[in-house]
């Protein structure tokens, strides 16, 4: 049961967010054959002076050994 959780800069609009939501679902249900059902998405606004705390060094630095694809900037 895959669950995707986003983290963005505050600023896109609802209507966006749903939208990246169902975009991601349907790329991840074509890709791992799972259903759709059994897939969630979460999406937070971090605001950016807040971004390396609260993402950065937990989430990209600090599971670099998962991370598929790395950000082309450092903090």
């Amino acid at each position: 049961m895959p669950h995707i959780s986003v983290k963005l800069w505050p600023g896109r609009s609802e209507e966006d967010k749903k939208r990246l939501a169902e975009a991601i679902a349907e790329d991840v249900v074509r890709i791992t054959g799972c259903s759709e059902s059994s897939v969630s998405v979460s999406i937070e606004d971090v605001p950016s002076e807040e971004w390396k705390e609260k993402v950065y060094d937990p989430e990209i630095r600090g599971k670099e050994e998962s991370l598929y694809k790395k950000p082309g900037y450092s903090m």
